[in-house]
């Protein structure tokens, strides 16, 4: 018997773990992380060297009315949120970012981000 069962976020958080020994934000390079949960998603630039969040987006209030091409539902949000924070980035003058899928398969929503900011300008 396997008393040793893990849950899907002890196992996400194994995975944002190995993501982030090797992912790390600098002022002139930021993280661009993502926190998807089943009613919003959260993305914000971090610059890890001083513990500070530079740009931040959530779907609470953004990325709703936004052209997403054939995207639907959630997906189109996160596209929406994906060129929200490369038009907010451009202000602050940040042009490239490593980013940091939180543990998180690359497809779906995650995906969706990364493609909105892609379009947006930011450069990964």
């Amino acid at each position: 018997m396997n008393t040793t069962h893990q849950t899907k976020e002890q196992m996400r958080d194994r995975r944002r773990a190995r993501v982030r020994a090797r992912v790390i934000g600098t002022a002139v390079r930021p993280r661009l992380s993502v926190f998807r949960s089943l009613r919003g998603m959260y993305v914000q630039l971090i610059d890890d060297s001083t513990g500070v969040t530079l740009v931040n987006v959530h779907s609470k209030n953004e990325g709703k009315n936004i052209d997403a091409g054939e995207r639907t539902g959630k997906e189109a949000v996160a596209y929406g949120l994906g060129k929200i924070l490369a038009e907010k980035a451009t202000k602050a003058n940040i042009s490239t970012v490593v980013f940091d899928r939180g543990g998180y398969a690359y497809h779906g929503r995650v995906k969706a981000v990364a493609d909105g900011a892609r379009d947006g300008g930011l450069i990964f």
